[in-house]
């Protein structure tokens, strides 16, 4: 038990310490560890990190050295603004390879989402944005990159993909990312891509439409489709998702030039229905390989999932959007710790929301180290 509970600040004792020695009077691992830690536990910033710290001493010397007691938050706040995000982001996931190894990784969900409070107008930097990868399957945040403005997502996305091994795996991205180099950059890595085509796409995303407006006046006949239609209703709402997934007709053959390995084109509709009133929204979409029609449903909506899995539960539950955290590296390295803590709470197998088991966490030492140990 003890050789697991220190495989995280084994890992951590590896980063390279951006202080000069003479400043050193705590251990980078010890204030890397206690952070991670409290934000399982519910910190929401430095000083909250100082007060789980003072209050959890005795216990956290069961694994921490702590030489010099509990870093004020001064010095927790200093040291993360220094360490390079990158080379953290990497640390806690090594830390984690082991659940990758476990699990697999099939479905790669990739979208961003802005820190909204973390911008300066002091040092005129504006908010983060952050472009994850999250493990649809897994919960798990694979990677991350940090870009000023959400347009820079184009050049994010391709640094993001040399950190995943794509062998085997389908990667979903939505129109932003919907881009002919990062399109071949999957099929040589070698993934397959479920990417949602808009406007920004003009070209291709009106052969697209005219082609599923053919096919739906003709009622799709003489057309090799596949169709799945589902229905859910909960919470006053009732929506019904219809997923068509055709092979490439031969009017569009010249796309493949440009889209590397394109085979199947995509549509899903989504229709709802909430105290009388409907709403329909048509998605498309270009996929590298011609998956089972279910397998391009789950694709779709995993991709979607992000959304409510790591978004949602980071603004509802962490309060990421509310974080006055600006200064220099700190943001983004507190949100590295943020989506470590998501994927390690919603792997825990005990009864409770994330919300309770956060504060289970913080009550009951036994049930951290447990969210902390779990697959590990």
């Amino acid at each position: 038990m003890v050789a697991q509970r220190l495989a995280l600040v084994e890992r951590l004792t590896e980063l390279v310490d951006p202080r000069i020695e003479r400043t050193k009077r705590h251990l980078l691992s010890d204030i890397l560890t206690l952070a991670v830690l409290a934000v399982i536990a519910g910190a929401e910033g430095w000083e909250d990190i100082e007060e789980f710290g003072k209050q959890k001493q005795q216990w956290l010397r069961q694994f921490l050295l702590l030489p010099n007691g509990i870093p004020s938050h001064d010095t927790i706040s200093r040291v993360f603004r220094m360490l390079k995000p990158a080379e953290f982001d990497a640390a806690l996931r090594d830390w984690m390879e082991s659940l990758h190894a476990t699990l697999g990784l099939k479905l790669i969900a990739i979208d961003g989402k802005t820190v909204r409070r973390s911008h300066d107008r002091g040092t005129l930097k504006t908010a983060l944005h952050l472009v994850c990868a999250w493990s649809v399957a897994n919960h798990l945040v694979l990677g991350q990159r940090a870009t000023d403005v959400k347009s820079n997502e184009i050049t994010a996305i391709p640094e993001l993909l040399k950190l995943l091994d794509l062998k085997g795996a389908i990667i979903t991205i939505d129109a932003m990312g919907c881009q002919k180099q990062i399109a071949r950059q999957i099929i040589d890595g070698g993934g397959d891509y479920v990417l949602a085509v808009k406007e920004n796409q003009p070209t291709l995303h009106a052969a697209i439409v005219q082609h599923f407006a053919q096919l739906h006046e003709t009622n799709f006949v003489d057309c090799d489709a596949r169709h799945l239609t589902t229905q859910d209703k909960a919470h006053g709402r009732q929506e019904q998702r219809s997923y068509h997934l055709v092979p490439l007709p031969d009017s569009m053959q010249k796309f493949q030039r440009d889209w590397k390995q394109l085979i199947s084109l995509g549509q899903a509709i989504n229709g709802t229905q909430r105290e009388g009133r409907e709403t329909r929204e048509v998605r498309y979409y270009i996929l590298s390989r011609k998956p089972g029609v279910k397998r391009f449903a789950a694709a779709v909506r995993g991709h979607w999932g992000i959304e409510n899995s790591l978004h949602w539960v980071l603004d509802m539950t962490f309060r990421e959007d509310e974080s006055r955290i600006r200064k220099d590296h700190g943001p983004e390295n507190f949100a590295t710790i943020r989506r470590a803590a998501v994927a390690l709470i919603k792997r825990d197998t005990s009864k409770g929301s994330i919300k309770q088991k956060r504060k289970r966490a913080a009550w009951n030492n036994h049930a951290l180290l447990n969210i902390v140990q779990q697959g590990i």
